[in-house]
């Protein structure tokens, strides 16, 4: 069985155990309002799916801010309203804006794999830039910006990774089966999976079967044991790059996993193990 019968077939096995097919879903590389941000909201509303904006913090618009303060119905920067005890941003359809490097800009020596985050250039420069990029984040988005660093190219050096506490990151996100809950001292790890993406040689879709191919084998890694199951499958989206065929699949992705009882995402707090007191910094 291949495709979406079997990913309903893995749902189902989530189902049996008596066990949540938990999902979370990020998207790469926002910088500024535009109709493919539009589209990107407007799936998740429909779908009731939280979704979490990796935004380069050098690159980011006043355009962009006041677009995801409306989703949110606050004013740019302002922290979410509080109803009975519980911060707003918890709801269906929520927005969270993560940390994507500084600059997204590669620091790498010619033919080596692109890394802003890499052992190429002084530790104290790299954390000023991320402390900066922080600040930033924080003051145009309030606290719809969580304290999580999205690498850019999901890329960076375990020296990096040592100074994110430090520096007030309290999650990571690269891409693939996180090999500990914990890379560094109060510092959550939780992935993506599915990039919906191939990106050479031509950026496109990837493909319909091989998409559900990766997603369901992380759900069954999961499921068995062979993965952290705790780690919520992670689907990874790039908006003002995809093609239809990309969008097409996302939509019918969200629409199975909406569908499905056993099937549940989760927002970027629950993801990160957030607590209420990392809120209100």
């Amino acid at each position: 069985m291949s495709g979406w019968p079997a990913l309903q077939r893995e749902l189902e096995a989530w189902r049996e155990a008596g066990r949540p097919a938990t999902f979370w879903w990020r998207d790469d590389d926002a910088v500024d309002a535009g109709p493919a941000l539009d589209r990107l909201l407007a799936l998740a509303a429909r779908f009731d799916a939280p979704l979490s904006l990796a935004v380069i913090p050098a690159d980011a618009t006043d355009r962009l801010a006041a677009r995801l303060a409306s989703v949110a119905g606050q004013a740019p920067g302002q922290a979410p309203r509080h109803v009975s005890g519980h911060v707003s941003g918890h709801v269906p359809g929520q927005v969270t804006v993560l940390q994507h490097g500084y600059a997204h800009a590669n620091h790498a020596p010619h033919g080596e794999k692109s890394m802003e985050l890499g052992p190429h250039r002084p530790g104290v420069a790299i954390c000023e830039e991320l402390a900066r990029g922080r600040a930033m984040l924080r003051a145009k988005f309030g606290q719809q910006a969580v304290p999580v660093l999205v690498p850019p190219w999901n890329r960076i050096a375990g020296a990096c990774v040592r100074e994110l506490a430090g520096l007030g990151f309290r999650g990571l996100s690269i891409h693939g089966p996180r090999e500990a809950l914990r890379p560094a001292p109060g510092v959550v790890a939780c992935n993506t999976h599915l990039d919906v993406l191939r990106w050479r040689p031509e950026r496109e879709f990837l493909g319909e079967a091989e998409a559900l191919g990766l997603l369901i084998g992380h759900l069954k890694g999961r499921r068995c044991g062979a993965v952290d199951a705790a780690e919520p499958s992670g689907l990874l989206t790039h908006h003002l790059v995809m093609d239809e065929a990309a969008w097409a699949f996302v939509s019918r992705l969200l629409e199975a996993i909406a569908r499905h009882p056993s099937a549940r995402w989760i927002a970027a707090r629950e993801a990160f193990r957030l607590p209420a007191a990392e809120l209100a910094e």
